[in-house]
């Protein structure tokens, strides 16, 4: 190369937009969002007020022994052994027991829990 060309090729930019400035965009403000306050209504304070209760209940049977119904009694429902047997007594003596009033999902999951261990359970829905 010539000197010449080489001062030439050296004056031309190599990129057509070098010369170009950028100006960075500011970011608008965010408007902060308020939320209203959550009350909770005395009156209305577990779901158990709303939604009608399911009793659970247990029945004789000729079939399974005192002791383990007691037993299943305490696995389903965690009760300690001497509510457990008051239940089962009550079932034995009366014919069936009342174990528990849940809602609806919670009763079939119990009534489920019995029916595996062979208990004859049902629920019904509670007049009150």
């Amino acid at each position: 190369m010539k000197d010449g060309q080489h001062q030439n090729a050296t004056r031309q930019p190599l990129d057509s937009r070098a010369g170009t400035f950028y100006l960075p965009v500011m970011a608008a403000t965010a408007t902060p969002e308020v939320r209203p306050d959550i009350r909770r209504d005395e009156q209305t304070d577990s779901r158990t007020d709303l939604e009608p209760g399911y009793l659970v209940i247990c029945w004789n049977d000729p079939v399974n022994l005192m002791d383990y119904v007691t037993h299943v009694f305490q696995v389903v429902f965690g009760w300690q052994r001497q509510k457990a047997e008051v239940h089962m007594l009550q079932v034995h003596n009366q014919g069936k027991s009342v174990l528990a009033r849940e809602s609806m999902e919670k009763a079939e999951f119990y009534v489920h829990q019995l029916q595996k261990y062979s208990l004859q359970a049902t629920m019904e829905r509670d007049e009150v």
